[in-house]
């Protein structure tokens, strides 16, 4: 089973976003996703350092693409969208509207924000040009285990998010830029000061979700530590971890450790946990009766819901 990285969802300084990237290159890593996903207004800050970062992760090995928009809404945007295709490197498509200025032929991936959760559909992408695709994180394990078989009969890779902040959704309109009292069009980047996403309470300060700018996420991060052998079983090819600000390369390293069988099993949550001990895990999605539902005890004093 492969690691995948997926594409940054959040809002980071050039610099630090160049970092990141540099350290993937020594990560335990097959393949990276990397682009703006969320907002196009954050992309001229990093855009020109895009090609370098490429450059790099192909050097060292690594499998590259580059991530569409999740929501395309802008003459820019089209504009943004159509460039992909012609940049050399394989397109990760987040929004069917990538599909479009994608030449019949060309192939690419099929990122989890598109909507896979049958048999059909992921034909018809297959018929289309899609090598692989990461399912959308909501899927039981069940739908997984169909999806990929029907996946290898087309020769198509299946990827399931392993490990991250789930997206939730996308809207029109900007959370932090609200928050703020101001437009969108002015939101002065306050997505900046929440290089994780901004936690959200319920009115009785209990933690519900999280907002990246125009995104909606968990509070809680996925984890598979309980899923891996159940998920290689089903059929799938790799997990996708999402970036975070902090300790994410020993995070890879343990991921790769627990698909490599050489960390037991529960010992990978333990591991995140000391990690990083303010955040709460879940793996409801895919074995659970809810998303939020965790396989394992939870060491933050937060109830699941």
């Amino acid at each position: 089973m492969e690691l995948t990285i997926g594409p940054n969802q959040f809002f980071w300084p050039a610099e630090t976003w160049s970092s990141f990237y540099d350290d993937l290159t020594h990560a335990p890593v097959d393949r990276i996703v990397l682009g703006e996903l969320v907002c196009s207004k954050r992309l001229p800050f990093y855009q020109d350092r895009i090609p370098d970062a490429v450059s790099a992760l192909i050097e060292a090995g690594k499998d590259v693409a580059l991530t569409s928009l999740a929501l395309v809404t802008l003459k820019r945007e089209r504009k943004l969208t159509a460039a992909l295709a012609e940049m050399g490197v394989t397109v990760e498509i987040n929004d069917l509207t990538a599909l479009a200025y994608i030449p019949e032929g060309q192939t690419f991936y099929v990122g989890p924000l598109v909507n896979v959760y049958n048999e059909g559909t992921l034909r018809w992408l297959a018929s289309r040009g899609a090598r692989r695709v990461c399912l959308p994180p909501e899927l039981p394990l069940a739908s997984v285990a169909a999806l990929a078989k029907a996946a290898s009969d087309l020769g198509v890779a299946v990827e399931v998010w392993g490990h991250g902040r789930l997206p939730l959704a996308i809207s029109g309109r900007c959370y932090h830029a609200r928050m703020h009292g101001r437009s969108k069009d002015n939101c002065q980047f306050a997505c900046e000061d929440d290089p994780d996403g901004l936690d959200v309470m319920t009115r009785d300060g209990k933690p519900f979700m999280a907002m990246n700018g125009v995104q909606t996420l968990s509070d809680s991060y996925a984890c598979t530590d309980h899923q891996i052998e159940l998920l290689r079983a089903a059929g799938v090819s790799s997990l996708r971890l999402s970036p975070q600000s902090q300790g994410f390369i020993p995070l890879c390293d343990l991921y790769r450790q627990r698909i490599d069988q050489s960390l037991a099993e529960s010992d990978l949550a333990q591991q995140i946990r000391t990690l990083n001990p303010d955040i709460r895990l879940s793996d409801g999605f895919l074995t659970g009766s809810c998303g939020a539902d965790w396989s394992g005890p939870q060491d933050r004093g937060t109830p699941n819901r």
